[in-house]
């Protein structure tokens, strides 16, 4: 029989809750940066058409 490490086992535990976790919250908030960027290209793109179009009367 060999001998465990409890504090080695005890973090190993730890790692895979703590992994859980962040993989739950990263389906349930997570985008990847290149969504982000992409979003926010995108909304600058329609601000720019919009005020392209818009009609202002002085």
């Amino acid at each position: 029989m060999k001998p465990t490490n409890l504090n080695q086992a005890r973090k190993a535990k730890t790692r895979t809750e703590e992994k859980a976790k962040a993989d739950a919250n990263a389906v349930r908030f997570g985008r990847t940066k290149a969504q982000k960027v992409l979003e926010a290209t995108q909304d600058k793109l329609a601000q720019q058409r919009l005020s392209q179009v818009k009609f202002e009367d002085e």
